[in-house]
This record gives C-alpha cells, sequence and structure tokens, in this order.
C-alpha cells in the first residue's frame, strides 16, 4: 500500500504550490510509493494549516517562516514545527493597500485598518513597518479576517483579500503574495501600492516554507519525507522550466479560483524565477535569514510567548527551526 500524506496547504491552491500539484500529476509521488492529499484551506477545517500538522490531523503544513519560530516557543506539549523546504527563494510578498486609497506609504497605515491573518507576529511586524516609516505603528487598526478568511466565500472563491476586502470596502490593507493576488488585482484593473519588507528594514525569513510534524522530520516517518520531497523537487523544477504545464496541473483541480487559465498562467511565469536557488536546487534554506529575522523579532520586542511575555533571543535556537537535510542533494 502506499505510503499517505498529507499536505495543508494554507490559502486556495495557487501557484506557491505549483510543484506539489506537477508532482501530482505527473505520478512523481505514486512512483515514489506516496498517497499524496493536498489540502486546501477551508472553513470545514477550523485549525490552521501549521497547528492541524500539530494536532496531528495533516503531515506537512504550508505556512510563513514565524509559524516555525511560533511552534518552536509555545508550551512544551506542542511539537515543534520544523521547516524543511522553502517553497519559494526568499519573501514574495507584500502589504498592499489600493493606489485610490491614497496610502502609498506604510507610515500612512497609522489610524488606518489592516485585514489580519491573527499570526503571533503579523501585526507586531506591521506595526514596525509604519513606525520605520516614521509613522505611528501603534495606530494601525488590526482586525481580523473571517475565520482567517477561509470561512469567507469571497474571498476563498477569487483566492483574493484585495477583491474581498480592499475593493469591498471591508479593510485599508493586508498581506498579500505578489505574484498571485498582485497579479490577480493587475489584471482586474486594481491598481495597488506594495510595500515589501525588506524595503522599511524588516530582514524577513522565507514565505512559504513546508513545515513538518517532528515524526517527518526527526522521527520514524524521515524516509517518506525523504521520498516526498525528492518528487516534489522535481516538481518544482519542471515548474520553474515551464509555468504553462504549471499553470495546467494547478488548474486540473478545478478550484473556482482557477477559473481563469490566462491569469493562472501569468502568475506562473511572475514567480517562475523564484523556485529555485541561484544552484538551480528547490527548497534550501541558509541560516543566516533565520537568524536576521529571529534577531529582528527580538531586537524589535516582537519575540514574545502567546501571553505577551517576552522571549530571550538565546532561547530561539535558529538551526532547531529548519533542515536542508532530507532535501535531495
Amino acid at each position: 500500500m502506499p505510503e499517505k500524506i498529507v499536505v495543508c496547504l494554507d490559502w486556495t491552491p495557487n501557484t506557491n504550490h505549483s510543484g506539489f500539484f506537477v508532482a501530482a500529476a505527473d505520478g512523481l509521488y505514486e512512483r515514489a510509493g506516496l498517497d499524496v492529499e493536498l489540502r486546501s484551506a477551508d472553513a470545514n477545517h477550523q485549525l490552521t494549516p501549521a497547528r492541524q500538522v500539530a494536532a496531528g490531523q495533516a503531515d506537512f503544513a504550508v505556512a510563513p517562516s514565524e509559524s516555525a519560530i511560533s511552534f518552536s516557543t509555545t508550551d512544551r506539549d506542542v511539537p515543534r514545527l520544523v521547516a524543511v523546504a522553502a517553497l519559494v527563494q526568499g519573501d514574495t510578498s507584500a502589504i498592499a493597500t489600493l493606489e485610490s486609497s491614497g496610502i502609498d506609504r506604510p507610515a500612512k497605515l497609522a489610524g488606518k485598518r489592516y485585514a489580519s491573518y491573527d499570526g503571533r507576529f503579523e501585526d507586531p511586524i506591521v506595526s514596525q513597518m509604519v513606525s520605520n516609516d516614521g509613522g505611528d505603528g501603534s495606530a494601525v487598526q488590526f482586525h481580523s479576517l473571517d475565520s482567517h478568511a477561509y470561512a469567507d466565500a469571497d474571498t476563498m472563491g477569487a483566492g483574493s483579500v484585495v477583491a474581498s476586502y480592499l475593493e469591498k470596502g471591508r479593510s485599508d490593507a493586508t498581506w498579500i503574495f505578489q505574484a498571485w493576488e498582485g497579479v490577480l488585482a493587475a489584471r482586474a484593473g486594481q491598481r495597488l501600492n506594495l510595500f515589501e519588507l525588506s524595503d522599511f528594514d524588516i530582514p524577513y525569513g522565507y514565505s512559504p516554507v513546508l513545515l513538518a510534524h517532528p515524526s517527518m522530520a526527526t522521527g520514524e516517518r524521515c524516509e517518506e519525507t525523504r521520498a516526498f520531497l525528492a518528487a516534489t523537487a522535481a516538481g518544482y523544477a519542471k515548474a520553474a522550466s515551464d509555468p504553462k504545464a504549471a499553470a495546467a496541473a494547478l488548474c486540473a483541480c478545478g478550484h473556482p479560483s482557477l477559473a481563469d487559465r490566462a491569469f493562472v498562467e501569468a502568475s506562473a511565469a511572475a514567480l517562475a524565477a523564484k523556485y529555485l536557488a541561484a544552484d538551480g536546487r528547490w527548497g534550501r534554506m541558509e541560516e543566516g535569514r533565520w537568524s536576521a529575522f529571529v534577531d529582528f523579532l527580538s531586537r524589535s520586542g516582537i519575540l514574545v510567548d502567546r501571553q505577551k511575555a517576552p522571549i530571550a533571543r538565546e532561547a530561539v535556537d535558529v538551526a532547531s527551526l529548519f533542515t536542508n537535510e532530507l532535501l535531495p542533494r
């Protein structure tokens, strides 16, 4: 019997996930002896993808790098999730506002609404960006997306918070992936202001990464993970070299947000150069990038536990947050 593996996606199926869908469509998982379920985020799963993994409901989750930090600094009875691959190199996200809002720099977010996914470090990072730009970061009005937007039919149907929140006047700003919601907005004639964290002295980590349950990262199922990552790496290599094939594999899953094939192809083309490192390998992460992000969180007073108590920088072992050891050589 094939080994069952469940991967929780962090959103609707999108081009960040292309390598998974290519690997599935090309039979790479099947040939590796794996039965892989790619589980989309939806209202039926009240836990975030990372929490589904921590609860033993899934083996892997697509998540931002701060989720690995969060799970490394939580209660001891909660599994420490480990990042085993970077889906794209670096960070392809940004804080977005509509050009028509007049919010053309982070400082102007003071007093404005921000639609939040409620990550432990998310709102403080946005506040720090505003402060770094000379604004009052404490004046940003944070409000939650509806169940991380998974329960919002408009959001999940379009695969876009820009469409469901910003365009409808439900918020003034949110965090998006430029190669997905940014491309979708451009095609819809929605002109955006995009604030990249690195432009405002925030050394952000990798986003998204693939988080693994400890049993998959360091435990008895490591060999399954090696086989899974080898097949996935081949899928991402094809997505990098053939964006149209990547778009076709993604669209074949039938999610309503993928109805516009031309959009998916445009997004796949926009992201193709980000899948692989300069040496042509997929998934690799650098300790220096992780360390710089954790240092920033500590230096800015953002590194706190869920009760808002400060966590000492030395309490975070950066080397334990991620591993490249299970990736193909």
